[in-house]
């Protein structure tokens, strides 16, 4: 089968280029930037008509996209690009495959979720209540896509961490190591999602086939539960980054121009039970990171 991936050099998008060598299906990376030494092909989500060229040309039975706008707060602002990425370009990558009689893996968020207070993991079911931009042009993108009639699996996920591009673990390992005392918002609690074990899941649903039949809304984050405030502590003492003080502080004392989610964990139950996946604990993917990051000094 021959598989097209968008955002291809993200995080998410260059641990599926690890994952996927050798694999018995073809994969076509595209972008919209270039990366020395990753073999990228251009493609603009933004442009029905090239897809549909490119899905034609390829052959393409399976899209996997793993493009969006996800500046959470420069989405306050510029609202009309996060809609015209989050929301248009899925909507165009579903028409284009469902005229090809094929699949779209489509990657979402649980910015869905936030704005009504509740304490106990989002479910699939559960009405999505954004609370800003970004969260609202992700679930208008999965709207979009449902309402396209697509064969489509959307996976929302959360708190996203690899060894490429920008993420929360990086930037905590470059300011452990460098600021006598850290404060980190203690009252936001969700799931780190390690990329690598997202990637390795979708691969195996799609490689296997698994998905047929089984089309709809799935989440997917490591297991467990933690703060920011949590996530950060155990960076530093994996690090071995003991001289920096990290304390524990409030939302407020962070202005934003979005309210984040207080409560965003995801029930994992259904993807687990629907194709009999296994998802590590995220204390257990993290260290896997660091170790491939060569930032691991302690197992403690």
């Amino acid at each position: 089968m021959n598989i097209l991936v968008t955002g291809a050099n993200g995080q998410l998008g260059n641990e599926i280029r690890l994952l996927s060598q050798g694999s018995q299906d073809h994969y076509i990376f595209t972008d919209v930037t270039q990366v020395e030494g990753l073999e990228t092909t251009y493609l603009d989500i933004t442009d029905l008509q090239a897809i549909r060229e490119m899905v034609k040309s390829q052959q393409v039975k399976c899209i996997i996209n793993c493009a969006a706008f996800t500046n959470v707060d420069a989405a306050e602002s510029k609202a009309d690009l996060a809609e015209l990425l989050n929301a248009q370009a899925p909507h165009n990558l579903a028409v284009a495959i469902k005229e090809a009689d094929g699949l779209l893996v489509h990657i979402s968020t649980d910015y869905v979720f936030g704005k009504e207070p509740y304490n106990k993991p989002c479910r699939e079911d559960q009405q999505g209540t954004p609370t800003g931009v970004y969260g609202l042009t992700k679930l208008h993108g999965e709207q979009q896509i449902i309402a396209s009639g697509c064969q489509y699996i959307i996976i929302r996920t959360a708190w996203l961490y690899s060894e490429f591009g920008k993420n929360f673990v990086k930037t905590m390992l470059q300011l452990t190591a460098t600021k006598p005392q850290l404060k980190v918002v203690f009252d936001q609690v969700g799931t780190p999602t390690y990329a690598g074990d997202l990637a390795r899941a979708i691969l195996d649903i799609v490689s296997k086939r698994k998905y047929q039949g089984h089309t709809g809304i799935y989440h997917f984050s490591n297991e467990g539960v933690c703060s920011w405030y949590d996530f950060t502590q155990l960076i530093a003492r994996l690090a071995g980054h003991t001289q920096c003080d990290i304390q524990p502080c409030h939302s407020e004392e962070f202005p934003s121009p979005v309210q984040r989610p207080a409560y965003s964990v995801l029930d994992k139950t259904k993807i687990k039970e629907t194709f009999g996946l296994s998802i590590p604990y995220w204390t257990d993917s993290l260290r896997k990171c660091m170790k491939g990051l060569g930032a691991l000094k302690t197992e403690s």
